[in-house]
């Protein structure tokens, strides 16, 4: 079993940034891509980035590319999604979640994922 704990989230202005952590524990494996999904109000959960624990390789979704960025330390057991330039419309709940199989084709899509956080809130006010 796999715990996940996601953290900083908060408040911040268009155009702020924001650095999430989420702290993994249980029996977690190099092999395992971590990823980063964010829900708004009515809509459903979106894939945001991720990445393995093993060799650091990243997948970003298209909107983030270039603002966002994901990083692991592995001796922490902690990934971390450092979002910049935010937007109003990015406010969600982000989760943390992790995919058994690592990155593969279906990493975008949410039910790829085996275990999940609870999620932190992410407002960004215009």
């Amino acid at each position: 079993q796999v715990q996940l704990v996601e953290s900083g989230g908060g408040l911040v202005q268009a155009g702020g940034s924001l650095r999430l952590s989420c702290a993994a524990s249980g029996r977690t494996f190099s092999s395992y891509a971590m990823g980063w999904f964010r829900q708004a109000p009515g809509k459903e959960r979106e894939f945001v980035a991720a990445i393995t624990w093993s060799t650091g390789n990243t997948y970003y979704a298209d909107s983030v590319k270039g603002r966002f960025t994901v990083s692991r330390d592995n001796a922490k057991k902690t990934v971390y999604l450092q979002m910049n330039s935010l937007k109003p419309e990015e406010t969600a709940v982000y989760y943390c979640a992790a995919d058994r199989r690592g990155l593969s084709r279906t990493t975008a899509q949410a039910t790829a994922y085996d275990y999940w956080g609870q999620g932190t809130q992410v407002t960004v006010s215009s």
